[in-house]
């Protein structure tokens, strides 16, 4: 098998030790690589009893066998663990260029044992692996400690991975940032904090091995050529993902004040057209990537306090977490809080979510400012919000609480958990259900919980995407439950392919193509058929991990708070019926109705038998 460098490197921080390990070539040709071959491996490690921030979890980074080809859109990695927000698996997936040196280092992966005594940070040069104090660095912010590891003098063009005072202080929520790209969602950083490890830095001089080179390069040429002929890949060039946010105003999908209003004027003002027009300074493309939706903006001379040269701007999800759902129409306090949650290592989704939570509660009157340390929380008003980031980020009075997630908070104050829109302890995304219902099922029984727009995007099949060669495609946002289901279910079985390749979830050329891309790399047979059934067998063994940790049916229910109609929104007063939904994804999934678990008959088809729960 080729396209793998066959190799890797185990890190043990408890005796500071390095070693590297052959590549399980059995589990790569059932699983591939990526989240694949981290579930895999890490599924015999952790058990219920393992505590993730405890020097027992693990933290695997893994690339995929297309990483640092041409590929479309596959110069990405993931890192995994169990998740510190939810305690079921814990999944990000990052663009970073981190991993294109790490396969040219020579490894496939890193994995990471136990607790370092004091802060380390880890050399990767080639086949120098040194594990490094890191006390100087200790404290300081991603930009600030990124800058210092790239100027170290035994390297030329190196790249970092690193957390911020979040990953350190534990947070949660606490993302890995990796330059202009972030491991965001389940709480990674923390886990990396959680082992003494400020950062990574990586460079290397290989080649990476594919078998057929010539033809698999012309595929590339043919594949990106045909994509971007595509209105929508055009748009999110120009546009960024937040090219789409006017039409999800429009459509009810943005949510608005906190998921309870109708209406937000001046979307424009916050829209990816806005940003492109004011403050776009160029496009960052992942590598291997002909989109380049990645926003690198220039404020030049501002009030925000914010650096005059370019940094990377926020994407949908920020604009929408820091504007719509704050009621928040200031763009450039959206610029900030994405630069403030980069630099501290937060998650820009999570940290919004709950700052829109406290301001519905003291809208409310379920807080008073003197619950939240005397801060003046309204809608609309941000001043606040920065200065509640850096607490969040030190565990400072409310921010130690918040720090947690929303469990701790319903906890410490008695909210009424149907009012907190998360799921399983972590937040949703801003893909509205009540406008696009396959995000029921995505937010409720993604395999890493709340914030899995990712492992299943719903919402890009209700408006528009059709992947023909899989069944999915969906003709509007209200089809009957049965068929919803069964799309969200192929969906999230090829993003569980995806995962794994890996691929970017924003980039979707033909499956044939994929097949073919691996068919090239591997050097061996890769058909459809193949992608279906390792899209099946991973996305099946996440469910088995998230069993194993104690996770039951009972923990994917939705909260009433995203169940409730907006009838003067564009959802048209319509919700999610989600219990026909649930049932019937169960049935499609072949899971039973019960227990949740996968049925033995699909155990044994997918060659599962081994992975006991």
């Amino acid at each position: 098998m080729k396209g793998f460098t066959k190799t890797i490197l185990e890190i043990n921080l408890s005796k500071n030790s390095v070693k590297k390990t052959p590549l399980n070539e059995d589990i790569a040709r059932k699983f591939l690589g990526g989240a694949g071959y981290a579930c895999a491996t890490l599924f015999p490690l952790l058990s219920k009893e393992t505590d993730p921030l405890g020097p027992d979890n693990k933290l695997f980074f893994m690339t995929g066998p297309l990483t640092g080809t041409t590929a479309t859109s596959s110069g990405r990695m993931v890192v995994c663990a169990k998740s510190p927000l939810t305690g079921i698996w814990g999944e990000s997936n990052s663009g970073s260029d981190a991993c294109i040196q790490l396969k040219k280092a020579g490894y496939d992966g890193i994995l990471i044992h136990g607790k370092a005594k004091a802060p380390v940070y880890l050399e990767i040069l080639d086949e120098q692996v040194v594990i490094k104090p890191a006390d100087h660095l200790w404290g300081k912010g991603i930009y600030e400690t990124t800058s210092h590891l790239k100027n170290l003098e035994k390297f030329k063009k190196p790249r970092v991975m690193a957390i911020g005072p979040a990953g350190e202080n534990l947070v949660n929520f606490a993302i890995i940032g990796s330059e202009e790209r972030a491991f965001g969602r389940t709480g990674m950083g923390a886990v990396m904090g959680s082992k003494n490890l400020k950062a990574i830095v990586i460079q290397g001089s290989g080649k990476i091995e594919i078998t057929h080179p010539d033809e698999f390069k012309e595929l590339t040429k043919t594949t990106n050529s045909e994509m971007m002929e595509i209105f929508t890949y055009e748009m999110m060039q120009e546009l960024g993902t937040s090219g789409s946010l006017d039409m999800y105003s429009v459509s009810g999908e943005l949510p608005i004040k906190y998921y309870r209003g109708s209406e937000f004027e001046n979307t424009d003002e916050i829209s990816g057209s806005t940003l492109a027009e004011k403050y776009l300074k160029k496009n960052h493309h992942c590598f291997a990537c002909p989109i380049g939706c990645g926003r690198i903006v220039e404020l030049g001379e501002n009030g925000q306090k914010l650096p005059t040269i370019p940094f990377e701007g926020p994407e949908y999800e920020t604009m929408a977490g820091f504007g719509s759902l704050m009621m928040n129409e200031d763009l450039e306090a959206i610029i900030k809080a994405n630069y403030l949650c980069n630099d501290l290592g937060l998650d820009t989704i999570s940290s919004s979510s709950m700052i829109a939570l406290l301001m519905d509660l003291v809208e409310r009157r379920k807080l008073k400012p003197s619950d939240i340390d005397g801060i003046s929380l309204q809608f609309g008003k941000m001043d606040e919000v920065f200065d509640l980031l850096e607490k969040i980020a030190l565990r400072q009075g409310i921010g130690n609480i918040i720090a947690e997630g929303s469990q701790q908070l319903i906890k410490d104050f008695a909210i009424d958990p149907e009012q907190v829109a998360t799921i399983h302890n972590s937040h949703v995304t801003y893909h509205d259900m009540r406008s696009t219902s396959p995000m029921a099922i995505a937010y409720g029984i993604s395999p890493h919980y709340g914030g899995s727009h990712n492992s299943c995007d719903g919402y890009m099949v209700t408006t528009g995407l059709e992947i023909p060669d899989l069944g999915i495609s969906l003709d509007g946002p209200y089809e009957e439950p049965k068929e919803t289901a069964i799309v969200a279910g192929k969906l999230m079985e090829y993003r569980a392919f995806y995962s794994a390749a890996i691929f970017c979830v924003f980039a979707n050329p033909p499956p044939k193509n994929l097949a073919k891309y691996l068919e090239l790399a591997l050097g061996e047979p890769f058909t459809m058929e193949r992608i279906v059934t390792t899209g099946q067998r991973i996305l099946t063994l996440k469910r088995l991990f998230n069993l194993k940790m104690g996770h039951t049916p009972q923990d994917e229910h939705i909260p009433k708070i995203l169940l409730e109609p907006l009838p003067e929104s564009g959802s048209e007063g319509q919700v999610p019926d989600v219990a026909t939904l649930f049932s019937e994804f169960y049935s499609y999934m072949e899971w039973d109705k019960e227990s949740g678990i996968p049925l033995k008959d699909k155990i044994k088809r997918l060659e599962l038998e081994s992975y006991s729960i």
